[in-house]
């Protein structure tokens, strides 16, 4: 079975694995007690119409995650997939996420920065050959970054993503021959912001967490169908909710005449927090979501069951939830607004 990417020590056993993960969480967790300690000189997401907190919270917690990864992978002497095109792109990702988060970047510079970055490591990933594979690739590496971005609006719903999201990843490396040490460290690293990050969240991950981790997604996603080491379904179906939420809510705003790029409140788990559920109520509903079609995923890919009925049935599942979402909404909107 081909390897995922090159990786030394791709076929590292429970112990190294369990090590590499470990350092990854306790980098994090430090990083984080750090962030916490200068909180007042860090950048606060301040309340507004268009978000669902009430009080000002530190988003730069996402530093911790990435403290907490580069660090188990140095341990493990890991590579990113594309090598140093992959690294050159999700540091240009991260470097303007940063700044995003401290000063603020307009949405086309930035946007254009997502693009030259997911072109950069798609031209170098595996399988992704001529011009209209690597575009492909790029857009959904870009669309993935920021769908992520989307998606963190409420406590601990991205950080849940992510440690279900890249364990489940982390899962279907191992089975399919290839290294799971560069997920399952970031799994881990996720952990203690989502500790603080859970509902009431103390702590974001505000751009510099979100939209690197989407990059990530998309990059181990693909690196592993063009390495043959899971079939481009298994991603899919790990971050169905995600995907399903992000590109359903943008095509509906897009059908609308509305502006896609401005901030706003219309996504699905915003419409179901809105609605009553809180933060709480959110993060439970997308819970059973996430860990749903991760674990349907690893199923499907460790037995050889079929797939289809994996991703038909988890597709009419969410399918139905948003429905129901939109029912509600409607019935109730002129209270809500």
């Amino acid at each position: 079975m081909p390897s995922l990417f090159p990786l030394t020590g791709a076929a590292a056993g429970p112990a190294e694995l369990a090590a590499t993960a470990g350092a990854a969480a306790l980098v994090a967790a430090a990083t984080l007690a750090l962030l916490f300690r200068h909180a007042s000189r860090l950048p606060k997401a301040l309340p507004n119409a268009r978000t669902l907190h009430q009080r000002p919270v530190c988003r730069v917690g996402g530093l911790s995650v990435w403290a907490g990864w580069l660090a188990a992978m140095a341990l493990a002497g890991a590579a990113l997939p594309g090598g140093g095109a992959g690294w050159a792109g999700w540091g240009a990702i991260a470097a303007i996420s940063l700044l995003d988060d401290w000063r603020g970047v307009a949405p086309l510079p930035r946007l254009g920065i997502h693009l030259a970055a997911a072109a950069l490591a798609a031209a170098a990933l595996p399988g992704v050959t001529g011009v209209a594979a690597v575009a492909g690739a790029a857009l959904v590496l870009a669309w993935s970054a920021n769908l992520f971005n989307f998606m963190d609006g409420s406590d601990g719903l991205a950080a849940t993503m992510a440690v279900c999201g890249f364990s489940a990843l982390a899962a279907g490396a191992w089975l399919g021959g290839g290294p799971a040490a560069p997920m399952l460290a970031l799994a881990a690293a996720c952990v203690p912001l989502l500790i603080v990050n859970a509902p009431p969240a103390r702590m974001f991950m505000g751009d510099i967490g979100a939209v690197p981790l989407g990059f990530l997604a998309a990059l181990f996603g693909l690196a592993g169908w063009g390495g043959g080491v899971w079939p481009a379904w298994f991603p899919l179906l790990v971050f169905l909710p995600f995907i399903a939420d992000a590109t359903a809510t943008l095509a509906r705003r897009g059908l609308g005449r509305e502006r896609v790029w401005e901030a706003h409140r219309s996504h699905y788990y915003q419409r179901l927090h809105q609605l009553g559920a809180g933060h709480r109520g959110t993060l439970a509903f997308f819970g059973v979501l996430i860990v749903g079609t991760g674990s349907s995923a690893v199923f499907a890919l460790a037995t050889g069951a079929s797939a289809t009925w994996a991703i038909g049935g988890w597709t009419i599942a969410i399918a139905a939830a948003f429905a129901g979402i939109d029912y509600h909404w409607r019935i109730r909107q002129p209270k809500l607004r």
